[in-house]
């Protein structure tokens, strides 16, 4: 049994939940930062009245206020968001006097302020030693224990710096995407004007000669029809040429595609300060192999990017031993096979043609990934397209 969302609960563009799920993320994983709140109900064990009426009153009041606050840190804009946080800190200012607890939902308010653009890092630090100024100034004047908040600083300052450096991160892990698509997307477009020029070339004369001598045919069947018969011959011939012809400039635009994901990729390692290195072979591959072997390297070179701490990678498209091979072999930490990380996606994508894909990944020695797809596969059989050519030169490294 489902129910409906509320509105107020669906992520807003923008905000946190909603880049948790541009990442491939669950919206409420942060929600397991919710844990801390528990401090909440251990601060009174070292007060001296312990759990009075007033804590109890308190806590009934303010603790699903505070939930609302934080929920609406991660489902609503930057701007919303931000007005959440400090929504806690003003309720943890005005129950600090009476509420000892109320220490929580001020750190917790702080370390959910979301502050973005130039000088970021400077501007939130600055905003942390602001608000913590402010507040320890406070609960000082109205008599709160200061044994109870020397830690204070050193916790929300230490803590909201990681998280700082973190959302710095992934906004340049979103850059390096956008970067990476853009790349992918221009190389498409460049390969559909240059098969739009082929083609134009292509078809333009072919279909006037087709024309011409049509007419020809025409007026030549009943004078001379041997002369018309071999006219009519011609344009057969022509048009089976101008065919193969469209067949080879439409197989193009698939090998953009790996030369596209092989460039993307060097723009993203490099980035990063990974060496790449590749070496094509020129062997015509399948429709079918280009977008399995286009699709494995995306995967791979991403684990690389994030999981590897490699200094260089080494890719090689070939054929040999009557099968088309794609391998990718980074100098990275290495680490024991796990499920996921798209292994399986790539696994399951090569099989699906008869092939198989080898991962080994040895600690301390880097991984190597293997799609060995074999020549006489029955499904490769059944793909009448012709294949595509992926050359060196096709594969420019981005500027």
């Amino acid at each position: 049994m489902t129910f409906p969302v509320p509105a107020w609960l669906r992520p807003a563009p923008g905000s946190h939940a909603a880049e948790q799920i541009a990442q491939g993320k669950s919206p409420w994983t942060e929600a397991i930062h919710l844990i801390w709140s528990a401090w909440v109900f251990v601060v009174p064990v070292f007060e001296r009245n312990g759990f009075t009426t007033t804590w109890w009153l308190c806590t009934l009041v303010s603790y699903p206020l505070f939930l609302l606050l934080y929920t609406l840190t991660m489902v609503a804009p930057r701007r919303g968001a931000n007005i959440a946080a400090l929504g806690m800190v003003a309720m943890a200012a005005a129950l600090c006097p009476v509420y000892p607890s109320a220490i929580s939902y001020f750190i917790f308010g702080l370390l959910t302020l979301r502050v973005e653009g130039r000088h970021a890092f400077v501007r939130y630090l600055g905003i942390m030693l602001v608000l913590n100024a402010a507040f320890l100034a406070f609960a000082l004047a109205v008599g709160y224990p200061w044994q109870m908040l020397v830690w204070l600083p050193i916790s929300t300052i230490g803590t909201g710096l990681v998280i700082a450096v973190q959302q710095i991160n992934r906004h340049k892990d979103s850059a390096l995407r956008l970067s990476h698509d853009e790349v992918r997307r221009l190389a498409a477009v460049a390969e559909r004007e240059r098969i739009g020029r082929d083609l134009h070339d292509l078809l333009g004369h072919t279909l006037s000669l087709v024309a011409l001598k049509s007419d020809l045919a025409a007026r030549l069947v009943e004078r001379d029809p041997r002369a018309a018969r071999v006219e009519m011959d011609e344009v057969s011939r022509v048009a089976r040429e101008a065919l193969a012809q469209v067949r080879r400039a439409v197989s193009g635009i698939r090998s953009a595609q790996l030369a596209a994901e092989l460039a993307s990729a060097k723009l993203l390692l490099e980035t990063d300060g990974i060496a790449m290195d590749y070496r094509v072979d020129g062997t015509p591959l399948p429709p079918a192999v280009e977008t399995a072997f286009a699709m494995v390297l995306r995967e791979a070179v991403t684990n690389v990017q994030r999981h590897a701490r490699a200094r260089t990678v080494h890719i090689a498209v070939a054929a040999q031993d009557q099968a088309l091979t794609l391998r990718i072999h980074d100098d990275g930490r290495g680490s024991a096979l796990v499920p996921g990380n798209g292994l399986d996606g790539m696994r399951a994508r090569v099989q699906a043609l008869g092939g198989t894909l080898q991962v080994d990944s040895v600690r301390g020695h880097g991984t190597t990934v293997l799609a060995h797809v074999p020549c006489a596969s029955p499904v490769l059989a059944e793909d009448s397209t012709v294949g595509a050519t992926v050359s060196s030169n096709q594969i420019a490294a981005p500027s």
